[in-house]
């Protein structure tokens, strides 16, 4: 039974999922009805950090035009770009094997974007649904989810969610946090 996390709230990998390796980070929205002339592309993204909170090197920006971590093992990587978010189940994932994520990531934060939304009049208001969630590899469990439940009606831009090491163990918490301003804003934030 996977656990149902609220904004804010903070787990324990090794806890609700002892002997976790390696992970699908799923997200998904939906479309509410609303015309706006143009069709929904919503990104996700992966920002790297290291302990100063800023992205390691450009390298360490996980997006549609640079899908796998610069580590020999490509220890983060994305499976695609989802252009329309059509159909049932996750519409953009990324597998994270957390044992070899290099000790210099301190941080894993999960992001999603629309795509040029200020050109396409569009924001996290017209979206519904959105969730991220954490399923086993090995397994196929879902372990965890977080239901976005937020109406960003002016928001380009939101953390889902950060993967973070505390003590020698990897954790999550539920951010839900909106940003004006898009991708832009966000890489402002992480860039050194």
């Amino acid at each position: 039974m996977a656990i149902s996390l609220q904004k804010g709230q903070r787990v324990s990998l090794d806890k609700v999922a002892p002997g976790l390796s390696a992970a699908l980070i799923g997200l998904g929205w939906d479309i509410n009805a609303t015309d706006t002339g143009n069709e929904f592309d919503l990104d996700l993204s992966v920002f790297l950090v290291g302990a100063d909170q800023k992205l390691i090197t450009e390298k360490h920006f996980i997006f549609y035009n640079n899908l796998t971590s610069p580590d020999p093992d490509k220890s983060v990587q994305l499976m695609g770009d989802n252009r329309t978010g059509e159909g049932e189940g996750d519409d953009e994932a990324l597998i994270a094997d957390f044992r070899k994520i290099p000790p210099d990531v301190n941080k894993m934060v999960v992001s999603v974007t629309i795509y040029e939304a200020e050109k396409r009049k569009q924001n996290f208001g017209q979206v519904s649904n959105a969730y991220v969630r954490l399923v086993n590899v090995e397994t196929q469990e879902e372990v965890l989810r977080y239901d976005l439940a937020e109406d960003f009606s002016i928001e380009t831009a939101i953390i889902m969610a950060e993967f973070y090491r505390k003590d020698g163990e990897w954790r999550v918490n539920a951010v839900g946090s909106g940003y004006q301003g898009g991708l832009q804003a966000l890489l402002n934030r992480y860039n050194s």
